[in-house]
């Protein structure tokens, strides 16, 4: 009964997987429920159409900070309004659940592998948070804890989870003070994650959120294979070890979390 509170389903295509195999046989088993994350402000009505025959799916979208997304920020984010006003006049109106995800990238945006704008990327952010209205937010951050924290701060009544949480115990109490969820990922999992770990024994259980941000950082055993939902299992499996909880009071915790800040009943 386990939920993938961050997944990019469409990717699975391009990594050699079925998502429609896969979901149909994880959802067969019992698996409790996916959420779908957009990276660009267009593929949201394909995705709803593709995935929404399947109940236990719900719907982000959002403008990850790529270089053409910062150039383009005013157009196409005001796509993304246009896109999700539409949606929610539309019949998969209660399948969205979060825009995101969004936010900096200091890892990949440093002026060599990805654009050197960052007050562009700081401003694609800020256009996001006064987009997002009453729907939580899905926050992207990497290299850019203070730089994130600050940001959000300016923004006290949006709600929502630093996803794929990369950083350490002390920057996660920064963004808990702040009102976030953190949710972490299969890097959990990995040797040199020290850190990140720490960070999962510290954070209130009725604040914690697993994913798998599939098809990237498969856990292990699975590295250097595409992820899937199904590999979340190994994360609930790390950090039931890490609280000293049982996977399956975990897995409630997680299902009660999610189902909380992004409005989900379903599952």
């Amino acid at each position: 009964m386990l939920i993938d509170t961050h997944a990019h389903l469409s990717i699975l295509k391009e990594r050699g997987i079925d998502p429609h195999e896969t979901l149909k046989e994880l959802f067969a088993s019992g698996f409790r429920g996916i959420i779908d994350i957009s990276l660009e402000p267009d593929d949201l009505f394909g995705r709803m159409e593709e995935f929404s025959v399947y109940p236990q799916v719900y719907f982000a979208s959002g403008l990850w900070p790529h270089g053409s997304s910062i150039a383009n920020r005013e157009t196409l984010v005001g796509k993304l309004k246009q896109n999700l006003h539409a949606v929610k006049q539309g019949e998969h109106a209660s399948k969205l659940c979060a825009l995101g995800e969004f936010g900096l990238d200091h890892h990949w945006n440093d002026g060599e592998a990805g654009t050197a704008d960052l007050p562009g990327e700081r401003e694609l952010m800020e256009m996001q948070l006064e987009a997002a209205a009453e729907l939580p937010v899905i926050i992207h951050s990497r290299d850019a804890a203070k730089e994130t924290a600050e940001i959000l701060s300016r923004y006290p009544l949006t709600r929502g989870v630093i996803h794929c949480f990369s950083y350490g115990k002390e920057d996660a109490k920064i963004f808990l003070d702040l009102g976030y969820y953190i949710s972490f990922a299969g890097n959990i999992t990995y040797k040199n994650a020290g850190d990140i770990r720490e960070a999962c024994k510290a954070v209130p259980a009725d604040r914690l959120l697993l994913e798998t941000d599939c098809p990237y950082l498969a856990p292990v055993p699975h590295r250097g294979k595409p992820a899937h939902p199904g590999m979340v299992e190994e994360a609930y499996k790390t950090a039931a070890e890490i609280r000293g909880a049982s996977i399956e009071a975990l897995a409630e915790q997680i299902a009660e979390n999610a189902g909380k800040l992004f409005g989900i009943t379903g599952w």
